[in-house]
């Protein structure tokens, strides 16, 4: 390739991190031809277009969304936007999920997005081709299918692929012993669209993340019995009506009966997994040797690149993150690696970079499962990004305003959806609740800053 050609980029997927990715490329047409951007549906958006259907479309396709009806944020729009593009001031600080994908949809308008996209293209293969004179002795042929008519198909030759297919759609569900003997109704909160269904029912829900939470909040409001069943330290703020707490589930007894770690036992007329979802690359050459194993991805350098590979980028696998500005962060990161503004380590330095970091995370007793899981160690992440790659960080006021709604959540469970935030300047905000009434900033959070 010579220095005067424009690298190509493929971009697999259209929902928030492939449309980032797309705006970041299109914005350095210096740099980037006009990428190509492969969604597998209709619209933009991924996991925010809400599709009442759960199973499969007629077309045969899995349906990928697992919105449910009445989501809303568990973020606040002041720190869930793309920095450089926030959302309408009128809205409150926690939205329904349809104000999200209208958010995207205007995100498109704005960048001018649409006629980069290939609607209806499922991608069957990722290749890497070995090129002289091409990025780092590397291209990739990425065939792609037309989802009504198979026979279409299309190979087209790119000199960089970010991968930005998502993870909430392939559903994790433990291995329980007896789980084939339970009797009631198995489901994951895949499938889980409203409560209504649900109304009245004893439930026993497993996994207390964000989304089991909300899922409990919402069964309570159609008088459902729930057993909240989950590892972590018992909740300590106020519950809805008719959730309790349970240890996890650890057998399924020949009777149907559900046993807890503790001994005690339920015979719910509903078992449902909120227990998260599976990693999958199924068009990503064996070759490239990216793996999954127990929910973790390797190797990849800076959770993004794999050493022997790295004009192929995996984004926004990491969890219990602030996903818009993660996705922003990280397709700059991509376009100075590509642009030769950061200059990557060799290919054994990055190995042994991703070998220390993550025996440094299990020596702090994080399990492999929960290496992706950055939480509160993002904005250490997103800064060494930045600072690598040379461009803006995000605005400090960042962490510690997601950070204090952390904290409002875990007090709050029930009401903290209520306040609404707003940021007075790089550093500082501040918090009303429902009746106006501005509220302390949570000092554990302050001290941080």
């Amino acid at each position: 390739m010579s220095g005067l050609e424009k690298l190509r980029v493929a971009v697999i997927g259209a929902g928030a991190a492939g449309l980032c990715a797309a705006r970041h490329l299109l914005s350095r047409r210096d740099t980037f031809a006009t990428p190509v951007v492969y969604e597998l549906t209709k619209n933009i958006g991924g996991t925010w277009v809400y599709e009442e259907r759960v199973g499969h479309y007629d077309n045969g396709l899995p349906i990928h969304s697992s919105m449910y009806r009445d989501l809303r944020t568990n973020i606040p729009k002041e720190v869930m936007s793309f920095p450089d593009f926030p959302f309408a001031k009128h809205l409150p600080s926690f939205v329904h999920h349809t104000e999200v994908r209208k958010y995207l949809e205007q995100y498109c308008d704005h960048y001018h997005l649409w006629d980069h996209i290939k609607f209806g293209t499922s991608v069957a293969s990722v290749t890497p081709v070995d090129v002289k004179g091409g990025w780092n002795g590397l291209a990739w042929d990425v065939t792609s299918n037309d989802v009504v008519d198979h026979s279409k198909s299309t190979t087209e030759r790119f000199d960089a692929v970010m991968v930005c297919n998502g993870h909430f759609y392939d559903p994790y569900i433990p291995a329980i012993p007896g789980l084939d003997k339970f009797k009631g109704m198995v489901m994951h909160s895949h499938d889980y669209r409203s409560a209504e269904p649900l109304a009245g029912k004893s439930v026993v829900l497993l996994g207390a993340g964000l989304s089991g939470l909300d899922i409990a909040m919402e069964l309570s409001s159609v008088d459902a019995q729930v057993i909240l069943s989950h590892g972590q330290r018992p909740l300590t703020c106020p519950l809805p009506p008719g959730v309790q707490q349970a240890p996890p589930v650890t057998s399924v007894l020949d009777d149907g009966t559900l046993e807890f770690k503790n001994g005690e036992t339920a015979k719910p007329e509903v078992f449902l997994f909120c227990t998260g979802y599976n990693f999958t690359f199924p068009f990503l050459d064996k070759k490239v040797g990216v793996k999954v194993q127990e929910h973790l991805v390797w190797p990849l350098y800076k959770f993004l690149i794999p050493p022997a590979y790295p004009s192929l980028f995996i984004v926004g696998i990491c969890r219990a993150i602030c996903p818009f500005p993660h996705f922003h962060i990280q397709s700059q990161f991509v376009m100075s690696v590509l642009d030769g503004s950061f200059r990557l380590p060799s290919r054994e330095e990055m190995e042994k970079d991703i070998e220390l970091d993550i025996a440094a995370r299990r020596s702090r007793g994080i399990a492999t499962r929960h290496i992706l899981k950055l939480d509160s160690e993002q904005w250490a992440y997103n800064d060494d990004l930045a600072r690598l790659g040379g461009f803006n960080p995000l605005p400090r006021y960042w962490s510690n305003l997601y950070e204090s709604n952390k904290v409002f959540r875990a007090r709050d469970m029930l009401n903290y959806k209520t306040y609404n935030y707003t940021v007075q300047d790089n550093l500082e905000w501040k918090v009303h609740d429902l009746h106006g009434q501005q509220l302390q900033k949570p000092l554990a959070v302050k001290k941080q800053m």
